[in-house]
């Protein structure tokens, strides 16, 4: 395995990866917060300390290993996650809609962040003398496939992912309740999804958000 690129991967993928994930959990906390659920403020989680979040198997191994894996020319699959953000449903005024925009706040976030992204990097291919640009380049385009990525992967409409938690508010309660208690099931799904090779299909989404981002980005600035 070459270090260099492994150091540099671990620059590229992983801490954008970490920052994307963190920024996500923080967003469902602080909605919580607006809603009146404090849970997530009480126990430390509303900060962007990515030791508060971190899942040790879903945000250090499994993506350590895929970046060692891509590092050492094998497959290019990329997976993880973090620890959920806890909401207490009894705090919310209205359960239904209040959940619908906690679950919501997470993958807006990370458009958000892909939105930053694109404008960075419009402004650097444009302002930043290109001898400089080759690395920044490469970070803010991981920076924006990343957070694009986790938005859509996200909203994929099964639990425990926020497109299930979303769907649920056009539901009805009998149904999501059963949704909910198999979970589990759904869990093993998108594992077969992504070990399938199934999962190549949020490129697509993937690949227009970025796109449009960066096409809204150059429109703004006026790059020609």
């Amino acid at each position: 395995m070459d270090v260099m690129q492994f150091v540099s991967n671990i620059i590229l993928i992983f801490f954008p990866f970490l920052f994307a994930l963190c920024f996500h959990e923080y967003a469902h906390g602080w909605v919580a917060k607006l809603k009146g659920d404090n849970t997530a403020e009480m126990m430390g989680r509303l900060t962007l300390n990515p030791l508060v979040h971190m899942d040790v198997v879903g945000t250090l191994v499994l993506p350590l290993i895929s970046i060692f894996s891509i590092s050492s020319g094998g497959p290019s699959f990329f997976f993880g996650w973090a620890k959920p953000v806890p909401v207490s449903a009894r705090n919310l005024k209205n359960v239904r809609n209040d959940m619908f925009w906690i679950a919501l706040a997470g993958p807006l976030s990370n458009l958000l962040l892909a939105l930053i992204a694109a404008f960075v990097y419009v402004l650097v291919i444009t302002h930043v003398a290109p001898d400089t640009q080759d690395m920044v380049k490469k970070l803010f385009v991981s920076f924006l496939i990343t957070n694009a990525s986790l938005a859509v992967f996200n909203m994929i409409p099964l639990h425990p992912l926020d497109g299930g938690k979303v769907l649920a508010r056009f539901l009805p309660a009998s149904i999501n309740h059963k949704l909910e208690q198999n979970e589990h099931i759904s869990g093993f799904i998108l594992l077969f999804i992504f070990i399938s090779g199934l999962g190549a299909i949020i490129s697509y989404p993937v690949r227009w958000i970025a796109q449009g981002l960066l096409h809204l980005a150059v429109m703004i600035f006026g790059v020609s």
